[in-house]
């Protein structure tokens, strides 16, 4: 069977937008977590989130598209930092052999506003806002942009978005259906999905504290994060730089509840099982797990449970971080960045911390890292992500195989 490669990731984020930059505060235990001051956030539950700042894009090679939707922003800065990392610059023979697989819960959001304001004032601007919140418009650009021309979707099934477009590059690749793939998630806080979110009340009014006793809800989050996923032969003949393997993945659905896990996590432990069995490893070869932890009464006791269900004794053993404390729940790039950081774990030897985890609780006993990265040597990780409506997803990442 082909085997796939991480060669290169980018990141838009609320710690930064330079992937060394990013990890760097990452594993310091820094937050990017702060006021909302880009738009009105009065009779929303929080006025707090993961904000990208001091963000500039260059349209260059867009032509038409000067003025982007911020989402869309994030996404292409995202991708050509990937490829810039990858050494990796599409040429017409590879081309019908590299893809895009995006992510994302919302789109344009942005200009889902500007196209219901163009709308009440009866502007010009609405068609072009109306074609910029499209879901699809993210891939379309990024495919134009770099000369992709093989597959190309976006995954939107809430927020185990990013885990499942990895999954699918990681299909493609092994069926001999693509050489080079680039798998990304973004989103952007905006008025609109910030209210809905508040009206689920899966937003806190206080803080975000995954894992802790004190925990009351979520906050949101916003950027991009893209890796490129690549065949390893292919990666292995151009003397290419990978940092890990994309050994194995799996997605499921609860089928239970729009916002609640079911009973002792059952899905969440199904999908990390077969995502195993799809790796062909067992659950004592896993070293770290980069969990979903969004800090709601209910899911970080239930995933919590679907690791022990999974691991046994040996989840008290291994170190399980939440990354969502110091970035905020990056919704559709929830997955890819939570991927990068796992797939960072394995190449530096080091395991991000979970920010903001002060208190202990008893129904989340596992070893959570608090305050800072712990230096340790990450084998082989596991990714969760899980979703509104019961969406599961889990990618394993391993050391890349020596020749």
């Amino acid at each position: 069977m082909r085997r796939a490669v991480i060669t290169g990731m980018g990141v838009v984020s609320p710690l930064g937008h330079d992937l060394d930059q990013f990890w760097a505060r990452l594993v310091a235990g820094e937050r990017g977590v702060r006021e909302i001051t880009r738009f009105d956030t009065t009779g929303m539950r929080n006025s707090k989130g993961g904000t990208v700042e001091e963000f500039g894009f260059d349209p260059a090679g867009l032509e038409e598209e000067q003025e982007l939707d911020e989402a869309l922003q994030f996404a292409l800065a995202a991708s050509g930092a990937a490829l810039r990392d990858a050494g990796l610059e599409v040429s017409e023979k590879l081309a019908p052999r590299a893809g895009v697989i995006h992510s994302t819960n919302f789109g344009g959001a942005w200009s889902w506003e500007r196209f219901v304001a163009a709308l009440d004032e009866d502007q010009p601007e609405a068609a072009r806002a109306f074609r910029q919140f499209g879901f699809g418009l993210s891939a379309d650009l990024t495919a134009r942009l770099f000369n992709l021309r093989g597959p190309r979707a976006v995954m939107s099934i809430s927020c185990a978005s990013g885990g499942a477009a990895l999954g699918r590059c990681l299909d493609l690749i092994r069926h001999d259906r693509a050489d080079v793939m680039l798998a990304g998630g973004h989103d952007a806080l905006a008025p609109s999905p910030l209210a809905g979110l508040s009206i689920l009340r899966t937003i806190t009014t206080d803080d975000i504290r995954p894992f802790d006793r004190d925990r009351s809800g979520t906050l949101f989050g916003e950027g991009a994060a893209v890796l490129v996923v690549e065949e390893l032969e292919h990666a292995r003949a151009r003397g290419a730089r990978a940092y890990c393997e994309l050994a194995g993945s799996w997605q499921n659905n609860n089928a239970y509840h729009m916002t609640a896990p079911d009973a002792g996590g059952a899905g969440m432990a199904r999908v990390v099982r077969w995502a195993l069995a799809d790796a062909e490893m067992r659950p004592d070869q896993i070293d770290y797990i980069n969990a979903h932890g969004t800090g709601t009464e209910y899911h970080d006791p239930a995933e919590t449970e679907a690791i022990k269900t999974v691991l046994g004794k040996r989840a008290y053993q291994v170190p399980v971080s939440s990354i969502k404390g110091a970035l905020g729940h990056m919704m559709g790039a929830a997955g890819t960045v939570e991927a990068i950081a796992t797939a960072l774990a394995i190449h530096r030897g080091v395991v991000p911390p979970t920010a903001n985890l002060s208190t202990p609780d008893e129904a989340c006993d596992l070893d959570y890292v608090p305050g800072q990265g712990r230096e340790c040597d990450v084998q082989a990780g596991v990714s969760i992500s899980a979703g509104l409506g019961g969406s599961n997803s889990a990618v394993v990442l391993k050391e890349v195989p020596r020749e």
